[in-house]
């Protein structure tokens, strides 16, 4: 059983048990079926299940109701992500739902949300425009967004006069909003983008869109750096690197990654970037508990969706436990600038879009021989009051 520290969420758990009442019902919406983001789904899903353990002192019961995941399978399509979603807040009378996990996906469930006038804490998408002009004041975002990622990674950089970047996406809202965001932290150093390439996902052949990457930078006087922004498979850095950008003086740089990809960023030692997460960076209880846990559960660590889940898992209940009543309004007036602990540290959910403020982390790779995985050293943590993160609705 996973120990809960503290005791006023103990005595709130076991008190609720002493009575049953009528289940709370939370759909997790997420694809898991067909697709190379799946293992970002089935990480999310445990690290919410493992978080629902955590925040109840193992009971899985708040206000003496238990708590019942109802699972929905998006498949990816967005189509079919609206329907289940749907099916959720109506006919399974779901309270929340949380999800989901591709961006483009998970933008096609904001107008659900808001339709049904039921919450849907976004979880493990990242694209800004999730809590941007399009959501509603029904969506809340437990998960870090594109401007989190590029801010921290222009940071770890450390930009200025004499930098020079081309940068590599993929062509939809993850990739799209993740350059947006980086060039708006590039904004005033000094540093120069000097070409944008944009890729298909699931793209294989990288060899056109670095030739012109190279040839955009290696005249350049100064630092010059290629930026990989791509989620999917494809090896990328690999391709990248076998094309030697050493030639030209060029560095590659790219954020972090889960744990199956990282064996692959031995072949860039000393790369430096930003990293949303790695189970050995951050020091507090919640993620002590977390990575013992699942090392115990799973025969390993736990990962950065896994992270992810929790984090979102703790939040449902804190807020179930601090709401006058189980109602979507009175859930909007407990979440909206609500503080919890996560295997992260502290997350705020901001009053004016529920983006969840949170820390990034500076990392250096380091190799070593006795680890499969090359290692995401900390350099420093970049808390959420050094990120302009831009709000993207006001409610």
């Amino acid at each position: 059983m996973i120990r809960l520290i503290g005791s006023a969420m103990v005595s709130l758990s076991l008190a609720g048990a002493a009575q049953a009442e009528d289940p709370v019902k939370i759909a997790l919406i997420h694809g898991t079926s067909g697709h190379a983001f799946e293992v970002f789904s089935k990480q999310a899903q445990t690290g919410f299940e493992l978080g629902i353990e955590f925040a109840t002192g193992g009971t899985g019961m708040v206000k003496g109701s238990k708590i019942e995941i109802i699972h929905k399978d998006t498949q990816f399509k967005p189509d079919v992500a609206r329907a289940v979603l749907a099916e959720a807040y109506g006919d399974d009378e779901v309270l929340l739902a949380v999800g989901a996990t591709s961006s483009g996906v998970t933008k096609g469930l904001l107008p659900i949300s808001e339709e049904y006038e039921r919450i849907l804490i976004i979880e493990p998408a990242v694209a800004d425009s999730l809590t941007g002009e399009d959501s509603n004041r029904y969506v809340f975002k437990t998960s870090r967004n594109s401007s989190m990622d590029m801010q921290a990674q222009a940071l770890a950089l450390a930009p200025d006069e004499n930098l020079f970047v081309a940068t590599l996406a993929e062509d939809y809202a993850f990739g799209r909003d993740g350059i947006s965001a980086f060039k708006s932290a590039l904004e005033g150093t000094g540093a120069t983008i000097v070409t944008e390439e944009y890729i298909p996902q699931g793209t294989t052949d990288f060899t056109a869109s670095t030739e012109r990457m190279f040839n955009a930078l290696k005249d350049k006087e100064g630092r010059k750096v290629v930026l990989i922004y791509v989620a999917g498979g494809g090896d990328p850095m690999g391709k990248i690197l076998a094309m030697q950008p050493e030639r030209h003086g060029i560095e590659i740089s790219t954020g972090g990654h889960i744990l199956p990809v990282l064996p692959t960023y031995k072949r860039a030692p000393g790369m430096e970037g930003a990293i949303y997460y790695y189970y050995e960076i951050p020091k507090n209880p919640v993620n002590e508990c977390l990575a013992k846990t699942h090392q115990e559960r799973f025969d390993g660590p736990p990962d950065f969706f896994t992270a992810g889940g929790m984090a979102a898992a703790i939040a449902v209940v804190r807020a179930l436990e601090t709401a006058e009543e189980w109602e979507t309004e009175a859930l909007i007036a407990a979440m909206e600038g609500m503080s919890w602990e996560t295997p992260k540290g502290t997350m705020t959910f901001r009053p004016e879009d529920h983006q969840a403020l949170q820390s990034m982390y500076h990392f250096k790779i380091r190799v070593d021989d006795d680890v499969k995985w090359a290692i995401p050293e900390l350099v420093r943590e970049i808390t959420a009051e050094e990120m302009n993160i831009p709000i993207g609705r006001n409610n």
